[in-house]
């Protein structure tokens, strides 16, 4: 399953097309977080939401965050993906200024230097970090904070792991982006939600009954034993097999 859905002809019809729009690194961070970010829900209507985000961003996420003028904030209003709003999004908009000022790409925002492999927690660690660094500017916004999840608040944090694993994941099948070099494939979490839980326990790869990070962990652990070097691989077949036939 993993082969059948590791190819370039999985990238139309997931979310992970939106960063594909782009080349430019910071283009692909930006665009790839709102993409995973918006990922819960219909596939179609993330993919069009996320689009239509673009578009409005005239199809230069870093540029845009980087120069915007108040007009051009302006012209983000009203717009809304399920209980994502314009106020979230100025937020948004407003941490990748700050963060792009002053640093190249957003994986310092998760992990500040290179990870020796053998460093236990590395990406718990970085997504607790990210959440307090992402939340940290004034004039936050109460409502945002749910939006952005940690594994210290017992998320399974499903849409951040997916991000992480376009950014890190490297392969020679074009679909995730490994443009990150921080941390290591190896260390990735498997990205986790109900469907994804319902075929691993089939395949009694996952024994806890809540979907949250100590689930995640435990199912990476096992993937671990299947291929230590890139045990995220397999969330392609997990995927696919919940989501696309309904396993």
């Amino acid at each position: 399953k993993v082969k059948q859905y590791n190819t370039v002809d999985f990238i139309a019809a997931d979310p992970v097309c939106i960063p594909h729009l782009f080349s430019k690194k910071q283009d692909i961070e930006i665009a790839g977080f709102f993409a995973a970010i918006f990922a819960w829900g219909n596939r179609t209507t993330i993919i069009n939401k996320s689009k239509e985000l673009m578009g409005r961003m005239d199809n230069s996420p870093h540029q845009f965050c980087l120069q915007h003028t108040s007009s051009d904030l302006k012209g983000l209003g009203g717009f809304k993906h399920r209980t994502f709003n314009d106020t979230d999004l100025l937020y948004c908009i407003h941490f990748f200024n700050n963060h792009y000022k002053k640093h190249s790409s957003l994986e310092t925002a998760f992990f500040q230097r290179k990870i020796a492999s053998d460093e236990s927690g590395v990406v718990e660690s970085g997504l607790n970090y990210f959440r307090r660094y992402f939340l940290s500017l004034e004039d936050l916004p109460g409502r945002t904070t749910k939006h952005i999840a940690s594994p210290e608040r017992h998320s399974s944090c499903k849409r951040l792991n997916m991000f992480l694993r376009w950014m890190v994941r490297r392969d020679k099948h074009g679909v995730d982006f490994g443009i990150w070099k921080n941390i290591h494939p190896k260390d990735l979490i498997c990205p986790v939600d109900v469907h994804v839980a319902r075929v691993a326990r089939h395949f009694k790869l996952l024994a806890r009954k809540q979907v949250d990070w100590e689930a995640a962990v435990q199912l990476t652990k096992r993937l671990r034993e299947l291929d230590p070097a890139d045990p995220v691989k397999y969330d392609f077949a997990l995927f696919a097999l919940g989501v696309m036939e309904k396993f």
